[in-house]
């Protein structure tokens, strides 16, 4: 099976509670927390499209979008 490749981060920022559950979580360090306290993908280009932060935010705020979801 082919490597998911990433097509875009959606950040729900209505949703986030800001938590950081997803900051702590990202192996690649892609997500930070804002001056709002909500979290914004800010190293895109390193995300390896795991999904561990989609799966784990309590709030499902987080949709991770790969190349392999559109076909």
């Amino acid at each position: 099976m082919a490597k998911a490749k990433l097509k875009e981060h959606r950040i729900n920022r209505d949703w986030c509670k800001g938590c950081g559950i997803c900051v702590e979580l990202c192996p690649k360090k892609v997500l930070e927390m804002d001056a709002e306290e909500k979290s914004v993908a800010v190293r895109p280009e390193d995300c390896i499209a795991c999904k561990l932060c989609e799966m784990r935010c309590p709030d499902l705020a987080i949709e991770i979008i790969t190349e392999q979801d559109e076909k």
